[in-house]
């Protein structure tokens, strides 16, 4: 019988390394760091070491059997590890403290859920966590992968236009001695500049994109970039939310293993990298310490909304932070999910009509001389 379970659990669990084309490709996280262990493979430890634990497997063999159906050797490796460790004695949730690639607030989780007997359970919560965060990003992703790709050819016809059309009228009009518009003598200042830095700054943004990794490890440059997203019309607004849906989503599983709320906000803080969002953490723990209540922690802090404020308020009066917190996260999830929609909808127009004003005041620059020049030669 044991030997017919473990041929299950084997085909169950290379299913998903099956699975390919499309369909993996577009699911594929995109992430800003190398990490070794991102979020999409902590989606798919959890969620297959979970379902190993619930079908009665111990801890030690659902580990084994990840790691033989691991394809690189450096994750069988991690998986092996992580096996010699428990068999030293260690528990789970130490195993995963020792590794960096693991936060606070996983292996706290773990903890409790092998103090509870629930590590099943957790493991699942776990999963769900990543699985979501996963979503968010994608959802991220969509949103403003066409309007880009629009963004981008748009740009470069402008380039093109200011690059090679504008000189040739910029000829004409000084072998004729046309007198310039204001507008014109701009959009061809704006053509000698491209042209005499346009290599300079094209070396630039690759340089920028070749170092974005480096760059952005660095706390000062990511702290300024973190809030400067939040500012951008549109997409500040759908950035705050999706964080918000990981940290209620996260306060909602401590809460539900019965973690202390100043301990589930310190954890959060450590689990979600998003400097406004950290400082705003920050001031609420510390108002926490002095005494102040929880909907009051939350008040005056731009990266909490109305509808949470109130709502803790509520659950402060009715003991059920558990519960409030869960419903908060499933509405800022449906919102996520509806705001990539609308805002891949709202950017797609606005980008046409910001480069059609271009376009059109290049054209026009060009031709308002050409009127001139018309009255010149018939005269």
């Amino acid at each position: 019988m044991g030997f017919k379970l473990d041929q299950t659990l084997e085909k169950t669990t290379t299913i998903p390394s099956q699975k390919e084309g499309l369909d993996k490709w577009l699911k594929k996280e995109i992430t800003l760091f190398g990490s070794f262990f991102n979020s999409k493979r902590k989606e798919g430890f959890y969620s297959e070491l979970a379902i190993l634990i619930k079908a009665g497997l111990q801890l030690r063999e659902a580990l084994e059997l990840l790691s033989g159906n691991q394809k690189k050797e450096k994750l069988q490796l991690f998986f092996e590890d992580m096996v010699k460790e428990l068999d030293h004695g260690l528990s789970f949730s130490e195993v995963l403290k020792k590794r960096q690639e693991f936060t606070e607030y996983e292996y706290y989780s773990v903890e409790i859920g092998e103090e509870s007997g629930n590590l099943g359970t957790i493991l699942q919560e776990l999963a769900t966590f990543y699985s979501q965060k996963n979503e968010q990003r994608r959802n991220l992703i969509s949103a403003l992968t066409y309007p880009l790709i629009i963004l981008c050819t748009a740009i470069l016809v402008v380039v093109f236009m200011l690059r090679m059309v504008v000189p040739m009228f910029e000829d004409i009009f000084k072998q004729n001695g046309v007198e310039l518009p204001t507008i014109t003598q701009w959009v061809i200042g704006a053509s000698n500049v491209i042209e005499r830095y346009g290599l300079v700054v094209l070396l630039a943004i690759f340089t920028l994109i070749f170092l974005r990794k480096p760059l952005m490890k660095r706390e000062s440059i990511r702290r300024k970039w973190d809030y400067f997203t939040l500012k951008i019309p549109f997409l500040g607004n759908f950035i705050r939310l999706v964080y918000m849906a990981q940290f209620t989503q996260a306060v909602a599983l401590l809460t539900t293993s019965k973690v202390p709320m100043l301990n589930s906000v310190q954890m959060a803080k450590k689990m979600l990298q998003f400097y406004p969002l950290q400082d705003a953490l920050t001031t609420m723990e510390s108002r926490i310490l002095k005494g102040t209540s929880l909907h009051q922690s939350l008040q005056g802090n731009k990266m909490f909304d109305h509808k949470i404020i109130s709502l803790v308020k509520v659950a402060e009066e009715t003991n059920q932070t558990e519960y409030i917190f869960k419903k908060l996260n499933q509405q800022y999830v449906i919102e996520v999910q509806q705001k990539s929609k609308m805002l891949s909808t709202i950017m797609e127009p606005i980008i046409i009509i910001i480069i059609g004003v271009f376009v059109g005041v290049i054209l026009v620059s060009m031709y308002l001389p050409m009127f001139r020049l018309s009255s010149v030669l018939g005269g």
